[in-house]
């Protein structure tokens, strides 16, 4: 498997690029990068600026489509995947469980995607894709429809439920993702600096 990191966002509503915050010592970046490693043998950033990221330990590649976005950022991953499966992440969800994702790997046999599901609510930044995806992305993406919940009426989607998602994140932290600097500054104290 490949895990697939998206850091193509221009963190407008933090006003600073955010994989490179500080949380408990580290930058987010490398809090995914450390459950990463312990999961998949290769890891891809997606990013418009691929100079940014060059000190990580991951092949570090440029959005393959002019059109910015998530979807563009999924498509460029799988484009640039060795693997069938693909687990894709925000660069900015510091609290990945490994155990969440190792029971979502589980579910993929015959399915093209697992995305949690809470209530009504999707996660498909928090997923796994198999890389055939990626044409009907594509096709998406020229429809200029860049939902990413279009394309699950396409393929088939193995949606893993609340149920399933609280045995492993009772808390469900693993989808926690920090876009203003309020986020970021109740992730700094709640979850490391006042714990620890």
């Amino acid at each position: 498997m490949t895990g697939i990191i998206l850091a193509g966002g221009e963190s407008r509503r933090m006003g600073r690029e955010k994989a490179f915050l500080e949380v408990g010592g580290k930058p987010l970046i490398e809090h995914i990068l450390a459950v990463y490693t312990g999961l998949f043998d290769r890891t891809v950033i997606v990013t418009r600026w691929p100079e940014r990221f060059a000190s990580c330990r991951a092949d570090v590649v440029r959005d393959a489509l002019a059109t910015p976005g998530p979807l563009t950022g999924i498509y460029t991953g799988l484009l640039h995947s060795q693997d069938d499966l693909n687990f894709v992440a925000a660069c900015d969800m510091p609290f990945l469980d490994q155990g969440l994702i190792r029971h979502m790997q589980r579910l993929a046999d015959g399915h093209d995607a697992v995305v949690p599901k809470i209530g009504e609510y999707l996660e498909p930044l928090h997923a796994f894709y198999r890389r055939g995806v990626a044409p009907v992305i594509l096709e998406q993406v020229r429809k200029q429809d860049l939902r990413i919940r279009s394309i699950f009426r396409h393929i088939r989607v193995r949606y893993v439920t609340q149920e399933e998602i609280t045995i492993h994140d009772p808390q469900q932290r693993s989808f926690r993702n920090l876009n203003t600097h309020e986020e970021y500054k109740e992730a700094v104290c709640s979850d490391w600096e006042c714990r620890n």
